[in-house]
């Protein structure tokens, strides 16, 4: 063999190894089959599973010797302000003992505040749905044999609650005790009422209209004639009202058709019956001028008071 051809065989077996060396050694190289990348996995995460809250019936009374706890409660299916039933026999004991204690302490008053979530619907006639559930506590209550003048009632926004999977929110609510002032007087809701007396609840509605749809102003009336009647006592008037359009008689029915309509959507919101007074008017006093379609649509009304 010519040192030539020897020369050239010495260079090829160089580059031959030095190429075998390079893919060997390389993790990059597309040469060695080892060195590919690993595929991408896509990581899916779990969802978060939030529990449901659930809140004890619990009410003590910091300046004296009342405290009880039970893991029930009253609880409510979302955006509704009904009480789920049956209440536990532990929850209707405890009411039975908080009833007992207030006989006792009639300078005692329990407090409710009802919570509500932003994303429900608030299909009560109340400002918000917290205040509705509370105002239905404060009734349930009530037929226990609790005074409602010992009672207050607020709501309060708490997106901290969570339902269950099948929408019930346990417990929704706040309880407290407080002492009253002997004597004392509430210069506010005083000023609430004679402001409902003043400038009463008027509503437009149509005959045979099925639900009533109401201003935030006029929601805050409803929950003032509820507090007015719970703390002074007083019973809410309804009148119906006519345009003097057909026969003054059955006007006169029609118009208690439309009062018997307005207080059964109170009754429905957790006014009590027996402190609702339902009466027509007819056609008998108008407020604007019946020639007119628009003085006949104001005269169409019903207005609710307090005495």
């Amino acid at each position: 063999m010519s040192k030539k051809t020897s020369y050239l065989l010495g260079m090829l077996l160089t580059i031959i190894i030095g190429t075998l060396l390079y893919c060997y050694l390389c993790d990059d190289c597309h040469c060695n089959p080892s060195s590919e990348a690993e595929p991408e996995t896509n990581i899916v995460a779990e969802p978060e599973v939030i529990s449901a809250t659930r809140n004890a019936f619990n009410i003590s009374d910091a300046n004296g010797d009342f405290n009880i706890k039970i893991n029930d409660n009253f609880n409510f299916k979302t955006s509704n302000f009904s009480i789920l039933e049956p209440l536990s026999a532990d929850v209707t004991s405890g009411v039975s003992k908080l009833k007992d204690y207030l006989l006792a302490n009639p300078l005692k008053t329990v407090d409710v505040t009802g919570y509500y979530r932003s994303d429900e619907i608030n299909n009560s006639a109340f400002p918000n749905l917290g205040l509705a559930r509370a105002n239905t506590v404060k009734n349930y209550l009530v037929s226990q044999g609790i005074s409602s003048r010992q009672i207050n009632t607020r709501g309060q926004l708490n997106d901290d609650i969570n339902p269950d999977d099948a929408n019930t929110l346990f417990g929704p609510l706040q309880f407290g005790i407080l002492t009253s002032k002997e004597g004392a007087k509430d210069d506010a809701l005083e000023a609430a009422c004679e402001a409902i007396r003043k400038a009463p609840l008027v509503l437009h509605f149509n005959t045979g209209q099925a639900q009533i749809n109401l201003t935030a102003e006029q929601r805050q009336k409803i929950a003032d004639i509820s507090r007015c009647v719970d703390k002074l006592g007083v019973k809410v008037q309804v009148v119906g009202h006519t345009d003097n359009t057909g026969i003054a008689a059955k006007n006169m029915t029609l118009g208690q058709g439309r009062a018997d309509f307005a207080k059964d959507y109170l009754v429905r919101n957790g006014i009590l019956s027996s402190n609702i007074d339902a009466t027509s008017k007819g056609q008998t006093e108008p407020i604007a001028n019946n020639n007119t379609e628009e003085g006949r649509t104001e005269n169409r009304r019903t207005v609710i008071t307090i005495n």
